[in-house]
Parts: structure tokens; sequence; C-alpha cells
């Protein structure tokens, strides 16, 4: 079953209380929260301290990705924000299985993101702890950005590895994904779908989440 997780970058800053809303009322699995930092890709969002006043108007889980170096010094903060499921990326991650262990330290999830270049063998030896991986189907830092095609391959790579291995595992894809290519997306073998403008950017954020959730 597919897993929807709206991305709030993409959302009306001004009114995220009404956005979220709009969203949770379209049966939204997850709430995406892009992290940046403004050096591990080249934008700045926002931390912990709006996520924590989020996690009060919500109940639908905080899916916190975190676009930073050095994740591991801010795992606890996000931990405290309301995050239940953190996900670094293998790039900005020194010692990666050390960070993931830190985070399932705390009893939430935990996911690792690849970016594009970034090939699956960097996640091999990791695989069997995470609850989640992320591709990249863009560059990571903004939204708007067209799916990489050249993603679909290893999209189905890690499928395979995931099968193989007898895993219990979701694949996030994240970047590009809009209507007219969710159900390739999916065929892939991606299960969770992160949706930014296609869904905050549509005229009605509420119906445009319940298309997404009812791909054939």
């Amino acid at each position: 079953m597919i897993k929807v997780a709206p991305s709030v970058l993409s959302a009306d800053f001004s009114k995220l209380e009404e956005e979220l809303k709009k969203i949770e009322d379209g049966g939204a699995d997850m709430v995406h929260l892009d992290i940046m930092d403004g050096h591990f890709v080249p934008n700045i969002t926002f931390g912990a301290p709006v996520i924590k006043k989020l996690r009060k108007v919500t109940d639908v889980p905080f899916d916190v990705h975190l676009m930073i170096e050095k994740p591991e010094r801010y795992i606890e903060d996000f931990v405290d924000a309301g995050a239940d499921i953190i996900t670094v990326h293998q790039e900005a991650s020194v010692h990666l299985h050390r960070t993931i262990q830190q985070i399932k330290s705390y009893g939430i999830k935990a996911a690792v993101a690849l970016n594009p270049s970034t090939p699956l063998g960097e996640i091999e030896y990791v695989l069997d702890q995470l609850d989640m991986v992320l591709i990249m189907t863009v560059n990571p830092g903004f939204g708007g950005q067209s799916l990489i095609d050249s993603m679909e391959n290893k999209v189905r790579k890690l499928k395979k590895m995931i099968d193989e291995k007898g895993l219990n595992i979701d694949i996030q894809v994240d970047g590009g994904i809009k209507l007219d290519n969710l159900k390739e997306v999916v065929d892939w073998g991606a299960n969770v779908i992160v949706a930014g403008s296609a869904i905050f950017g549509s005229e009605d954020a509420t119906e445009a989440t319940r298309r997404f959730k009812t791909v054939d």
C-alpha cells in the first residue's frame, strides 16, 4: 500500500497549521519535513523549534529529512521536537552505523537517504538496521525540480536487494513526483511517496493528497 508524505517545503509558511490540516484531511500518512543547513545543500529552511510548534497542531507522523552536515549533532533535538522517523544522508554522516543506532536508541525509526550519484553499495552493510531508505530522485536542496529518469534502475535494484535479504524496509522516493508519473514510480518498487509542489501547489491540497493515495 502506498504511503504519502507531503513535503511542507512547498506549503504556504504563513499558514502552516491550515496547510497541515488540508493534508491530514486528505489522509496523509506522514508529514515530510525538509531540514536544510545551507552547507550540505544550497538552501536553508527551518529547524527543531519550528517542528516542535507544528507537533502541537497535528498527530500525523513527522518524517524528518535532515539535509545537514554532521546530523548526529542534532538527533536529540529533533527527537525532542516530535520526530517519528529521522532520515540522514549517507554523504553527510561519517560514522553512519553509529548515527543510525543513535536514532534508534530513542525508540523512533531510522532511515538513510542517497543522493542521485551515490551508489547503493554505500548502505549495503547497514541495510538490515534501517526502517526506510530514501532515494533522491532529484538533487536535494530545492523543490519543484524534474524527476531524474535514471533513478528507475536504482530504485529497482534497491527493491531487489531488500527482497533478496528478506527485509521489511520502506522505499521512499523524493523529487519531481507528480500524479502523471506516480504509477511509474510505484512500479519501480517505491511505496512511500514524497510530494511537495504536486500537492501544496495544487488548487486543492486535500484532494491532491487523496489522489496520490489511490493510484492504481
